[in-house]
C-alpha cells in the first residue's frame, strides 16, 4: 500500500503549484489593449456601475421596510465601509495596471489557484448581474405600458410552471442584451462614449429630483408624530448598511479597466475616489429627499420616487424618473457587458481558461470573442431563467473577492519589489552577487549551485532593513522571527488573521442563535477570537514594509485592509444558507475546470524549471578563497561509473 500513497516530496511540489503567484512583466503599460481611457472615462463607468437601478428602488424599500429616515444614516456606514475596499482596489490597480480586478490582485500575491476562484465566482457575478438587470430593465418598460409586453408574450408564447426558469420568456431583455453586446464589441471608447450619453442622462434627471424635492421636502416628515428619525433603532440602521453596502457595488469595473487606462497609475485611484463619492453623496441625498417629501412608513417600495412626486401633485415627474431609471440601468448593464469579457481574458491569457478568449479583434482591440460568447450568455440566462433566487448569490461573490483584495495588499505590502537588490551594510562592503567571482571583477557562473549563494555572518543591526524583515525595535522582544525569510511571518500572520476573523464573526452571528452558547462561553470565545485578530494585526506591523511615492498607496496598512476583511466576511455569514449551497456547487465545477485544464495549461507551468539530479551540496563560508572552500567539500570521486567529476570542472569555470 506504501508504494502507492503519494510521496512527501510530491505532495511539496503539488502545493507549491497551487500556491504559484504570477511573474509580472518588466514593462507592464506595454498591451495589446487600446490605452485611450481618460481619468473622467473610468470615473462615468464607475458612476454607470454604482448608481443604477438602486438609486430609485433601494432607497425606498430600505426606508420603509428597514431604517426608516436613518437609511441616510445607513448609507453613509456603507459608503465608508466600501470605502476600505475601494481603496484597496486603487492602491492594486495603480499598482499592478493589467485586466482583470480581483483575479489579477490576487494572483500577483496570494496565489493560483485562490486567484482562480475569485475569477471564477466574479464570471459567474457579472452573469447574474447582468442577466437580472436586463430583466428589471424589462419589468420597468413593461410597467410604463400597463404589462402589456408580458400579456402578449403569455398569449402566444405561453407561461411556464418549471422550477428555475422563468414564468414566461422575456425577449426584451435578451433583446437589450444583444444590442449592448453589439456595441461593447466595437471598442473601448465607443463603450465609454456610450456610458457617457446614459451617465449624463442619469445625473442631470438626478439633479433635477434633487432640486425639486428640497422644494416640496417637509421637515414635519421626520418629526416623532411620523414615527421618528430612527423608527427601527440601531439594529434597524445596521440591518439598512447590510443592504445598502451592495449598492456601491461596480466600482471594480475601473480596476477591471486598467490595462485601457491611458495614464493607470493616477486615473485609477482617482476614478475610483471621485465615482464612489459622487454615487455615496447621490445615494444620501436622494434619500434625504424622499423622505422629506412623503411620510416614510407611506412609500410604495417598488416605485417610491415616482410614487412620491406623484403623490405631490407632479404626475409628469414620474415619466423623467422612469427614463432616469432606464438609463441608469443601461449605465449597469455596459459596465457588468464591459467588465466580464476583459477578467475572462486575464484569465484565458495566464493560460488558466481556454485559450480562445485571450484572442484580441486587430481593429477594435477587445476580446470580441469573449463579448460575444459572454454576451449570448447572459441573453439566454435572461431569457428563461428565474433569476430572483440567485440574485443573492450576487453578494457571496463580491464580498469574497473583496476579502481575498484586502489580504493581498497585506501580503503584497510586505513582500520585496520586484527587483530589489539589499542595500549594503553601513559601513561595509556590497554584497557579492551569486554570479560574481571572488574578486568582484570576471562574471563566473556556477550552474551547479542549488539556488542561489546565502551569505552568512551578516552584520544585521547595521543594514538597512528590507520590507517584509521584522522593524529594529521589535528585535530584541521577537529575536526568534529574524531567522524566517522576509514576508513569511507576514503571510502566516495573515492566514492567522483570517481564521480569527471568521471564527469571531462566526461566534458573532450564530452564537446566540443556532449555536445557543452560554453567556459564559459566547463571552469567552469572543474574549479570544479577538485577541487573536489583535495579535495577527500587531505581528505583522511589528514588520517593515513597503514605502513608495510612485503609485498610490492606502493608508494605516495593516488596519484598513483588515478593517475590510473582518466586515466582509461577518457580511458573507449573514447571508442564507441556500446562498452558502449554491456557491459550494459553482466552486466544485470551478475546481474541475481548474484540475482539468488550468494546472496544467498556466503559463506559470510553463516557467517553472524542470527538475535536475543533484550530484554535491555546496557550503559557503566568508573569507578565503571560493574556489578554495568548494573544492574542499566536493564528494570524493567514484571513479567505478566511469563519469567525469562535472560539478568541481564547473565550479572552478
Amino acid at each position: 500500500m506504501a508504494r502507492w500513497l503519494p510521496r512527501s516530496t510530491d505532495l511539496t511540489r503539488f502545493c507549491q503549484k497551487l500556491n504559484r503567484v504570477k511573474t509580472l512583466e518588466d514593462d507592464m503599460m506595454e498591451t495589446s489593449f487600446n490605452r485611450c481611457l481618460s481619468t473622467i472615462d473610468l470615473t462615468l463607468l464607475g458612476i454607470g456601475g454604482m448608481v443604477g437601478s438602486g438609486l430609485y428602488v433601494l432607497t425606498g424599500t430600505v426606508a420603509k421596510e428597514i431604517a426608516g429616515p436613518a437609511v441616510i444614516v445607513s448609507f453613509i456606514i456603507a459608503g465608508f465601509a466600501s470605502l476600505l475596499a475601494a481603496l484597496c482596489y486603487a492602491e492594486f490597480g495603480a499598482r499592478v495596471p493589467k485586466t482583470g480586478s480581483a483575479y489579477m490582485f490576487t494572483y500577483v500575491s496570494v496565489g493560483e489557484i485562490w486567484a482562480f476562484l475569485i475569477g471564477w465566482n466574479v464570471l459567474l457575478e457579472y452573469m447574474i448581474g447582468g442577466a437580472a438587470v436586463a430583466r428589471a430593465w424589462s419589468g420597468y418598460l413593461d410597467s410604463i405600458f400597463n404589462h402589456k409586453i408580458k400579456n402578449f408574450t403569455e398569449t402566444h408564447v405561453g407561461a411556464w410552471q418549471v422550477p428555475f426558469l422563468a414564468r414566461y420568456p422575456d425577449f426584451l431583455a435578451a433583446a437589450i442584451l444583444l444590442v449592448a453586446t453589439t456595441f461593447i464589441s466595437f471598442g473601448a471608447k465607443v463603450s465609454s462614449w456610450l456610458n457617457h450619453v446614459f451617465s449624463a442622462i442619469s445625473m442631470g434627471i438626478i439633479l433635477f429630483i434633487l432640486i425639486m424635492g428640497f422644494v416640496l421636502a417637509q421637515p414635519k416628515n421626520w418629526s416623532t408624530q411620523e414615527g421618528g428619525f430612527a423608527p427601527y433603532g440601531l439594529s434597524g440602521i445596521m440591518a439598512g448598511t447590510a443592504t445598502c453596502f451592495y449598492a456601491f457595488v461596480g466600482f471594480d469595473v475601473i480596476a477591471a479597466s486598467s490595462e485601457e487606462a491611458r495614464n493607470p497609475q493616477r486615473a485609477v485611484p482617482r476614478a475610483i475616489a471621485f465615482s464612489l463619492g459622487l454615487a455615496t453623496g447621490a445615494y444620501i441625498l436622494v434619500s434625504v429627499v424622499l423622505t422629506l417629501m412623503v411620510p416614510w412608513h407611506t412609500l410604495d417600495p417598488d416605485s417610491a420616487l415616482a410614487d412620491a412626486f406623484y403623490r405631490r401633485g407632479y404626475a409628469w415627474a414620474g415619466f423623467l424618473v422612469a427614463a432616469g431609471s432606464i438609463c441608469a440601468m443601461n449605465t449597469v448593464l455596459l459596465s457588468n457587458l464591459f467588465s466580464l469579457p476583459r477578467i475572462v481574458y486575464a484569465m484565458a491569457e495566464d493560460g488558466l481558461f481556454f485559450q480562445v478568449f485571450s484572442r484580441v479583434h486587430p481593429r477594435t482591440q477587445v476580446p470580441v470573442v469573449g463579448i460575444v460568447v459572454f454576451g449570448l450568455l447572459m441573453a439566454l440566462l435572461a431569457l428563461v431563467f428565474d433569476l430572483e433566487a440567485l440574485v443573492q448569490f450576487l453578494s457571496i461573490g463580491t464580498l469574497l473577492a473583496y476579502t481575498f483584495v484586502a489580504a493581498s495588499i497585506i501580503v503584497l505590502r510586505f513582500q520585496q519589489q520586484k527587483g530589489h537588490v539589499p542595500a549594503p551594510a553601513a559601513g561595509g562592503q556590497p554584497n557579492p552577487e551569486p554570479h560574481e567571482g571572488p574578486s568582484g571583477g570576471e562574471l563566473k557562473e556556477y550552474e551547479s549551485f542549488s539556488d542561489k549563494l546565502q551569505l552568512v555572518d551578516r552584520d544585521k543591526s547595521k543594514e538597512q532593513r528590507e520590507p517584509g524583515q521584522l522593524k529594529a525595535a521589535f528585535e530584541p522582544y521577537l529575536e526568534f522571527l529574524s531567522d524566517f525569510y522576509p514576508g513569511e511571518v507576514v503571510t502566516v500572520a495573515v492566514v492567522t488573521l483570517m481564521v480569527s476573523a471568521i471564527c469571531l464573526c462566526s461566534i458573532l452571528v450564530f452564537g446566540n442563535t443556532h449555536l445557543h452558547l452560554p453567556t459564559w462561553s459566547y463571552s469567552l470565545l469572543l474574549v479570544l477570537f479577538s485577541l487573536g485578530f489583535l495579535l495577527s494585526l500587531l505581528l505583522i506591523w511589528a514588520h517593515e514594509q513597503q514605502h513608495s511615492t510612485q503609485t498610490f498607496q492606502i493608508p494605516l496598512v495593516p488596519l484598513s485592509p483588515a478593517l475590510s476583511i473582518i466586515l466582509n466576511i461577518y457580511l458573507m455569514l449573514k447571508l442564507s444558507y441556500m446562498t452558502w449551497l449554491r456557491f459550494a456547487v459553482w466552486l466544485l465545477l470551478g475546481l474541475l475546470v481548474y484540475f482539468g485544464y488550468g494546472i496544467w495549461h498556466s503559463k506559470e507551468n510553463l516557467r517553472e524549471p524542470r527538475p535536475q539530479r543533484v550530484s554535491a551540496r555546496y557550503v559557503v563560508f566568508p573569507g578565503g578563497s571560493l574556489e578554495e572552500r568548494v573544492q574542499a567539500v566536493q564528494p570524493s570521486p567514484q571513479p567505478a561509473t566511469g563519469l567525469p567529476d562535472t560539478d568541481t570542472e564547473d565550479c572552478k569555470r
